[in-house]
């Protein structure tokens, strides 16, 4: 059963502090740690028994230390693959694990941040954060096209001006998907739950592309937003793999 979160009308003028890395400026912070993607709190699948260096082939570019931290259980895998520590340019393919493998099922261009990627985001860098995130909530401002994650759907996704090459950055925010990078799992992309702090950023989504580098998600067009959020299932743990070239190798 879809969770509808309720309506969050008071960040509604102020999600472009809390959507698409712009998180320096959340109300609440917390000193416990996020819950990250991590083998060691989820238990092996059946189909997960396949070895770590079958799964490595088929997940192109991905190194061992990357791959360790996929949890067993997970049979999704959204891999953002950038192509330059410093460039805004990626490609984003969706892989479903089956009993041989990782398999691809679609693959496409995709925006990052402007200056490329870190591997300790921090509020305001323009770059977006390397790392194994889970997938577990979405929302946006038009309704729901069909997902099992939860869903918020309102009037608070709302992305006005313009983007760092003059583009319209108007739905951008028509369908997101929360990406659990210093958030609390299990509420609202909107929600401005920030367990790093502050400081570390936060409302990383991946979201409607608006033709340019984004703040700190990752952005493809809108039939694949719509897309992704009809395949991703959370009894399936999907989670995503993002970061440049070379770090994913590690």
């Amino acid at each position: 059963m879809i969770t509808r979160f309720p309506s969050v009308a008071l960040v509604a003028a102020s999600v472009l502090l809390t959507g698409c890395g712009g998180g320096a400026l959340a109300a609440t912070d917390h000193a416990s740690a996020p819950t990250p993607a991590s083998s060691s709190s989820a238990s092996p699948s059946p189909s997960s028994e396949i070895s770590a260096e079958a799964a490595a082939r088929q997940l192109p570019g991905v190194g061992p230390k990357t791959l360790g931290r996929i949890p067993a259980a997970t049979e999704q895998v959204v891999l953002v693959t950038g192509r330059g520590a410093n460039s805004p340019v990626s490609s984003l393919a969706l892989y479903e694990r089956t009993d041989d493998g990782w398999e691809e099922t679609v693959s496409w261009a995709a925006h990052n941040a402007l200056r490329g990627w870190s591997d300790h985001h921090m509020a305001g860098d323009l770059r977006s954060p390397i790392g194994v995130y889970s997938l577990t909530d979405a929302g946006g401002l038009l309704k729901d096209p069909g997902t099992k994650l939860s869903y918020d759907h309102g009037s608070g996704f709302v992305s006005p001006g313009t983007g760092f090459e003059g583009e319209p950055l108007a739905g951008s925010f028509d369908y997101v998907i929360a990406i659990n990078y210093n958030r609390r799992p299990g509420t609202s992309p909107l929600d401005w739950t920030r367990p790093l702090g502050s400081s570390r950023g936060g409302g990383i989504w991946i979201h409607v592309d608006h033709g340019g580098p984004t703040h700190g998600c990752v952005s493809i067009a809108e039939p694949h937003m719509k897309e992704l959020l009809r395949t991703l299932d959370p009894a399936r743990h999907p989670v995503i793999v993002m970061g440049d070239a070379a770090a994913l190798g590690h």
